[in-house]
């Protein structure tokens, strides 16, 4: 799964990380912010490297949690949907607004490559065929609110990703970058 082979997504292994982190979520969300100890700790336990000064705002979501690598001092605010199946890593000091997706997650695009045939379907596993690519946001980059990364797309330290922005392919260091599909529109 995390070198971008297909994968079960209801293999029971993975089911089993899938459950845990939607405990830890569960109990993250319930910690009052006053309680920036608690927080911290649960979010150790939750993904795969915290920095120091991390705050997330919830309500966040994630599928395994333990693939997630977020540098100290970033910030990511509510509602945000960070599907891990490949590594998320994300840089010190990054912002990631509001309702913005980091997704991993593909699956074949033609029908007949994506959904198993029910002759070879087994009792408990998926029916279709996923995989994943890792994305990584560099070192002080901030993605806007409501922005949507792609999986295998890996945008520059420095960059900045203009709210709503479908981001498909990489960004360069130190750009501006923004729309559906987002693009490079200047350098910074």
């Amino acid at each position: 799964m995390r070198t971008g082979e297909p994968y079960d997504s209801r293999d029971p292994g993975v089911l089993a990380l899938a459950h845990r982190a939607r405990a830890l979520l569960a109990a993250f969300a319930s910690i009052p912010s006053t309680d920036a100890e608690a927080r911290h700790r649960t979010l150790v336990a939750l993904l795969g490297e915290v920095g120091d000064g991390v705050w997330i705002e919830p309500p966040f979501f994630c599928d395994y949690g333990q693939h997630i690598f977020i540098g100290s001092d970033s910030f990511v605010n509510v509602n945000c949907v960070f599907l891990d199946s490949a590594p998320i890593r994300l840089g010190a000091n990054v912002l990631v607004g509001p309702g913005v997706q980091l997704l991993t997650v593909t699956h074949p695009l033609a029908a007949a490559d994506r959904i198993v045939p029910a002759t070879d379907r087994r009792s408990g596993r998926a029916p279709y065929r996923t995989s994943a690519r890792p994305i990584t946001v560099g070192d002080n980059a901030w993605i806007g609110a409501g922005s949507i990364v792609l999986p295998g797309v890996t945008i520059g330290a420095g960059a900045v990703i203009g709210a709503s922005s479908l981001v498909t392919k990489d960004v360069p260091p130190d750009s501006l970058a923004f729309g559906q599909p987002c693009r490079v529109q200047r350098g910074l």
